[in-house]
């Protein structure tokens, strides 16, 4: 065996090698755009999560007479509050790079991803279902009626939970855990998309646009223009707080992920293009704009809480139960002045139909037997019965619209 001698310091003891005296290289800065997600996400966790399950529990618990507005609510509070405990591990992946990166395997980085592409889908068109029950409160007060049993509404919820887990299966195809090396022997998992072909790449962002966001919009957009037209021309003149809720709820979802979406066309336009630039600028946005649109499930909590804040003095932890009652109140009236409209509108064609049927009777020599015979008031008495009918028709549908569920 070879002598091995070391060398001797001033005390007489061996010298260490040289790499001891030198301290451990500090590991490197979590880049910026990390810390903004990660403040992002963490903000969003801590009030969103809690904040859903309380929606839930207000809703379920607090609400005694459920409309169609407090089922689809329950549903979105749901989806917001399942998405959002993916939060810590996406977290935990930001607080680890440039080194340590995704440590959760493919398949549940194919998993969350899959799951927050389905909460983005179920929310959009919860909500496109809120603007078309009030479009149809006060367009079609008797369809809604008619449709708006317990039956009705579970299968129009089913579909749309099926249709979002449906159009989010492209999101796992295009997902996968993928290996970058930051030296020769030191791989870095990431968590990244992953396509096949620029085709792919084309397909996934503009199926997402429209799928998610341009098509759903056009819907809103739509109900909602027909539901002010309508209000305007109604006997309903007062704007609810039911209807200013639900439109708080459609702009901030837009507000959230709109980033997300323009996004999606510049890194579309810069590859059909060839344009490095714009695929590189989308690249470079796409972390925080994806953690902003992750924000949306936090948001809505936060604006029930400010719609009703004028009951939580009276009603303490039960404040958003009297907010959804409020809602539904509100729905309620609204769909009825625009029966009473439409009823007062059909009250001239009782006068038209009594004034023909005496005209065929005298024809026939038979008079018609009406409530009201005199020929001089035959046209006030028409009006009376259709007032009358009016009334009694409203009185009526009113008594049903306060069933609930």
């Amino acid at each position: 065996m070879a002598n091995t001698s070391f060398p001797i310091n001033g005390s007489g003891g061996p010298l260490l090698p040289s790499s001891a005296h030198v301290p451990a290289a500090a590991p490197p800065p979590i880049p910026l755009s990390a810390q903004v997600g990660i403040g992002i996400l963490t903000l969003a966790f801590i009030l969103g999560f809690p904040g859903n399950l309380f929606v839930v529990w207000s809703v379920w618990c607090r609400v005694k007479k459920r409309s169609v507005t407090c089922l689809l609510v329950v549903n979105l509070a749901a989806a917001d509050a399942f998405v959002l405990l993916s939060a810590p591990l996406f977290i935990r992946y930001l607080s680890g790079l440039p080194l340590r990166g995704w440590e959760f395997g493919s398949a549940v980085c194919k998993l969350v991803h899959y799951l927050s592409s389905v909460n983005m889908y179920v929310s959009i068109y919860l909500i496109c279902l809120m603007s078309a029950d009030r479009c149809l409160a006060v367009s079609r007060p008797f369809v809604s009626q008619r449709m708006r049993t317990k039956r009705s509404l579970m299968i129009i919820l089913l579909v749309v939970w099926l249709m979002a887990f449906i159009l989010s299966l492209p999101m796992p195809f295009y997902r996968n855990v993928v290996q970058p090396y930051i030296s020769k022997n030191i791989p870095l998992r990431l968590c990244n998309p992953h396509w096949a072909s620029g085709g792919h790449r084309v397909f996934q962002y503009l199926f997402e646009t429209v799928m998610s966001f341009l098509l759903p919009f056009t819907i809103i957009t739509v109900c909602y223009s027909i539901v002010i037209c309508r209000l305007r021309s109604a006997m309903f003149q007062r704007k609810g707080r039911g209807n200013r809720l639900i439109l708080l709820i459609i702009g901030t979802f837009a507000l959230f992920w709109l980033p997300y979406h323009v996004t999606n066309i510049i890194e579309v336009v810069g590859l059909l293009h060839g344009s490095a630039t714009l695929v590189g600028a989308a690249k470079t946005a796409r972390p925080n704009v994806t953690a902003f649109a992750y924000f949306s499930s936090a948001i809505n909590p936060v604006l029930y809480v400010f719609a009703g804040s004028s009951h939580i003095r009276q009603a303490g932890l039960s404040f958003m139960g009297r907010l959804f009652e409020a809602t539904n109140s509100e729905s309620r009236n609204a769909s009825i002045a625009s029966r009473g409209t439409r009823t007062t509108s059909r009250s001239g064609s009782v006068v038209d139909e009594g004034s023909a049927l005496r005209t065929l009777s005298t024809k026939l020599s038979k008079p018609f037997r009406a409530k009201h015979t005199e020929t001089g008031h035959g046209i006030a008495d028409g009006q009376g019965a259709g007032a009358d009918m009016a009334g009694s028709e409203l009185m009526t549908l009113a008594s049903i619209d306060n069933q609930r569920y």
